[in-house]
């Protein structure tokens, strides 16, 4: 798991940097600390694809990283309002789910993001438990690694993963990955461009990118939307998977007729259903129900929800940041439109979860 809690705070091994994130009602607190040694590889030097972004200098700003990273730039009252404005069952459960976001990982964090405590480079400590960075391809490309994944629980994916980064550090392009992303949704610090008109079945830079990481070893429809949606920023993508298509059964009406198992049809039938309802941005709402048809947030369904809207004020915002009060059931969901503002981060740098630089809300009026 890439995200590990620790009391009331998470903590993660990202872009060279252990980043540790806390949450209140209007706030998103944050802290990094860097390896005091420069990181020892397994291997020499590798070709990484530059999703990876792993080599980001530590005068990189944290606070443009968790932007970026949690995708905090869309507004996500004006998406749920979309949403809701086209599906009644969106408009029905999206209120006891506010705060949903899609990722901006690195495409190849999100191939193998399980792996990285056991073969990446050491980052630190959070108390005891070590962070290790995510590894390059051509560290799981070594010959070893298939035998040393079985022996660590991974079974018959062991040689997926090993074969997966093999095919990669084999790719001509060292950008292979980086080319399929969304250039409406490119790599951190790059300009923005352009992808296309959609189309039923996605932008055609969604279905080639679908159709390339099929071809690696191991990866199916389901993952490799996945990729596509988490890591290469196409929006579209929709991962149908169990939890997808019970509700795809239940609430619209599949599973009569042709359709009547998961098929590869009806997986690409889901898709394009989800697709011509929601839009370019349909794997983000479906992820908005996927969770809520999850058994641990089951509660909050029957939990009557009151959603707030608070405007902020001042003059250099970056980014409409959207943070959510944790959601217990019972109390109520504000959505908080806030200024994000840095504060110095001190000389703490030993990994421990004490939060230095912070973001600020500034309460204006109620709407």
């Amino acid at each position: 798991m890439r995200w590990r809690k620790l009391d009331d705070i998470w903590s993660c091994a990202l872009h060279g940097r252990i980043l540790s994130i806390r949450q209140d009602t209007t706030n998103l607190y944050y802290q990094t600390s860097f390896p005091e040694r420069p990181f020892e590889r397994l291997t020499p030097p590798p070709s990484a694809p530059r999703s990876r972004a792993d080599s980001l200098p530590e005068n990189v700003d944290t606070e443009a990283l968790v932007h970026h990273y949690f995708n905090l730039g869309p507004n996500l009252t004006e998406l749920y309002e979309q949403w809701s404005s086209v599906d009644a069952n969106f408009k029905k459960k999206a209120p006891k789910f506010a705060g949903v976001r899609i990722l901006k990982q690195d495409a190849w964090e999100a191939l193998i993001e399980k792996l990285c405590s056991h073969y990446g480079p050491l980052l630190g400590y959070v108390g005891a438990t070590p962070y290790h960075d995510m590894p390059s391809p051509m560290m799981l490309a070594d010959p070893k690694v298939e035998s040393q994944l079985r022996q660590l629980g991974f079974g018959y994916r062991a040689k997926y993963l090993h074969q997966t980064a093999v095919q990669i550090c084999q790719k001509d392009n060292e950008k292979w990955l980086d080319n399929l992303r969304n250039p409406e949704s490119p790599v951190m610090g790059q300009k923005v461009g352009t992808a296309g008109e959609m189309q039923p079945g996605g932008r055609a830079g969604y279905r080639a990118a679908h159709g390339e990481l099929l071809a690696l070893q191991g990866v199916g429809p389901k993952v490799a939307d996945c990729v596509c949606l988490m890591g290469l920023g196409w929006g579209e993508a929709v991962p149908v998977d169990t939890h997808v298509w019970q509700i795809a059964q239940r609430d619209y009406k599949f599973g009569k007729g042709k359709h009547s198992s998961l098929t590869k049809a009806t997986y690409d039938a889901v898709g394009d259903w989800f697709r011509s309802l929601w839009g370019k941005e349909a794997g983000w709402a479906h992820s908005v129900l996927f969770t809520a048809d999850l058994r641990a947030f089951s509660e909050r369904l029957s939990t009557k929800v009151e959603v707030k809207t608070v405007k902020m004020e001042g003059e250099d915002l970056a980014i409409d940041a959207i943070l959510t009060s944790a959601l217990v059931a019972g109390t109520k969901t504000e959505v908080v439109e806030t200024k994000v503002k840095r504060e110095s981060e001190a000389d703490h740098q030993d990994g421990s979860a004490i939060p230095k630089t912070n973001t600020r809300a500034k309460r204006r009026k109620h709407l």
